[in-house]
């Protein structure tokens, strides 16, 4: 079976937000339950990143039919591509799909000539901090955080994730 990643269509837009649901109940297991219990992102958000070429999904189809299995939003903060979120359905975690969605991130950011990529993410969980350190990025010392990441970071503390518990990661492209 072959896994691609395709643009996300108009008729992903429930599987992505189940794939959301299912990927963010780890959570719940980890000590953050409030995160298991945000609501996916709403149809209106993610045709705000589907429109621009934000958002991609992995199917197990070479011809890219098969329902999504794991999804990838991003956009620009600062001069930098930056993943909003990705998520892979439970049973497909550890298969490389993040990795692939991850890589058309980073490609997506090379075509606009950014040269880094970020993300927000809990340090410590296994399948957050050290997993993203394992695709290559390194955790950013708050004195490398400008303005973009900083009202980012506020945002998400309006949202109410714990930014103790969080920190922001760069791979460089």
């Amino acid at each position: 079976m072959t896994t691609t990643v395709r643009p996300a269509r108009v008729d992903d837009f429930a599987q992505i937000q189940r794939i959301e649901v299912a990927a963010c109940r780890a959570f719940t297991d980890v000590g953050y339950p409030s995160v298991a219990d945000d609501p996916p992102f709403s149809d209106e958000e993610l045709e705000e990143a589907r429109a621009p070429g934000r958002l991609w999904v992995a199917v197990d189809d070479a011809a890219g039919d098969a329902r999504p299995v794991g999804y990838v939003l991003a956009r620009e903060i600062s001069g930098r591509g930056h993943v909003e979120q990705v998520s892979v359905l439970p049973d497909r975690q550890g298969s490389g799909i993040g990795r692939l969605l991850i890589d058309q991130v980073a490609a997506w950011a090379r075509e606009r000539g950014l040269a880094d990529l970020t993300l927000s993410t809990f340090r410590e969980v296994p399948f957050n901090g050290p997993l993203y350190a394992h695709l290559g990025f390194r955790f950013m010392a708050e004195e490398e955080l400008d303005d973009g990441l900083l009202a980012e970071r506020a945002h998400e503390a309006a949202h109410g994730l714990d930014t103790d518990a969080r920190a922001f990661m760069l791979r460089p492209l």
